[in-house]
C-alpha cells in the first residue's frame, strides 16, 4: 500500500478513504474512524477535515459520511479494489501470531467475489481467540471494511470436512485461494 499512500498523501488518508468508500451508508465520528483505521485521533481529525474540504465526505450531525454526489466515487472504489493494500504474506504474518496456522484460504473481498460467504478461513492449532480477533482487526483497518471470517482448530476442521459441513463445503467448492496449506486440502 506504500505506493498508493504516497499518491494520496499518506497511509492514514488511504485507510480513511477506504473506510468511507466501502461503507457508504455509515456515519462515523472521529473516534470511530480512529479506532477502525487504527490511526491517531489527531491525525484522523486532520484527514477528515481535508477529505471534507475535497468533497469526498461531508459533515453530518453525528459525524462524517460519504458524499454520494462526489463525482469520482466509482472510480475510487474500483481503484481501491484493484490496488490491494495487503499482501498474502502480510495476512499470514498477522495471523501467525494467533497460533500454529495450518490452513489459510482467502476469498470474497480478497478475490473480488461479492457472493462468497466468507472472506477468510483460518485453521490451526492452539488458536488464541483474542490474538486472532486482533489480527483480523488489523487486516480490516488496512482494507477499510469488515471481513467475514471463520476459524477452526485443525481437529474440528477435519471433522467438519469429513461430514461435508455446509460452511466448509461452501468455502472449498467456490472461488478461493489457499495461501497456507499444510493440511493437503
Amino acid at each position: 500500500m506504500k505506493s498508493v499512500s504516497h499518491i494520496f498523501g499518506g497511509e492514514a488518508k488511504v485507510k480513511i478513504m477506504r473506510l468511507f468508500i466501502f461503507n457508504p451508508e455509515t456515519i462515523y465520528d472521529t473516534n470511530t474512524v480512529s479506532e477502525r483505521s487504527q490511526e491517531n485521533r489527531t491525525l484522523v481529525a486532520r484527514e477528515l477535515r481535508k477529505l471534507g474540504q475535497s468533497g469526498l465526505i461531508r459533515k453530518k450531525s453525528k459525524g462524517w459520511a460519504l458524499n454520494p454526489s462526489y463525482p469520482y466515487i466509482k472510480a475510487l472504489e474500483h481503484f481501491f479494489i484493484d490496488a490491494s493494500p495487503i499482501t498474502e504474506k502480510e495476512i499470514v504474518k498477522k495471523l501467525s501470531r494467533a497460533g500454529t496456522i495450518k490452513l489459510v484460504l482467502i476469498s470474497g473481498v480478497f478475490l473480488h467475489d461479492t457472493e462468497a460467504r466468507v472472506d477468510l478461513l483460518v485453521v490451526g492449532d492452539h488458536l488464541k481467540r483474542g490474538l486472532l480477533v486482533h489480527a483480523i482487526g488489523s487486516i480490516e483497518a488496512v482494507l477499510g471494511r469488515e471481513i467475514r471470517y471463520a476459524s477452526f482448530e485443525t481437529a474440528d476442521f477435519q471433522y467438519r470436512l469429513g461430514l461435508y459441513d455446509k460452511l466448509v463445503r461452501d468455502i472449498l467448492d467456490f472461488n478461493h485461494k489457499k495461501i497456507v496449506n499444510k493440511l493437503a486440502v
